[in-house]
């Protein structure tokens, strides 16, 4: 797999830039990097237990840390910030980035949303309150 050879934050236009050691280069939209984290909060602790991520448009990221040398961790400024990012994933977001927008604007399209009106800022799921993991804990 591709290791990067270059991570700018344009925080502005609000977008990771990756390049990797095969040429390649993304622009990642903060808002894909966060409804797309790999953290327990968004992942849930398995299968059917994903947690649909809405109002993340104007989502910024305030830091980007690194983790040894396989990932980063991205801490956003709605106060996320428990996702580490491997290269190998920020490949596959980059790699496959048509088809997870298009993904995750189905996701808000089955829970009601119309349009792209579930990425506003203060948009909240059907119901409001969170339901809480099957785990036992709120996250």
């Amino acid at each position: 797999m591709p290791t990067p050879t270059g991570l700018t934050v344009h925080s502005k236009s609000r977008y990771l830039e990756v390049s990797f050691d095969d040429g390649k280069t993304f622009s990642l939209p903060f808002e894909l990097l966060r409804v797309y984290s790999p953290s327990a909060e968004v992942k849930g602790h398995g299968p059917g237990q994903e947690v649909l991520q809405v109002g993340k448009r104007d989502v910024g990221m305030s830091d980007l840390e690194p983790v040894g040398n396989y990932a980063v961790k991205p801490i956003f400024t709605d106060g996320h910030s428990s996702g580490l990012y491997t290269w190998d994933y920020l490949y596959d977001l980059g790699a496959r980035q048509e088809q997870h927008w298009a993904n995750y604007l189905d996701r808000l399209h089955a829970a009601g949303f119309e349009g792209d009106s579930g990425r506003e800022p203060g948009a909240e799921l059907p119901g409001g309150a969170k339901k809480p993991h099957a785990c036992g804990h709120h996250h």
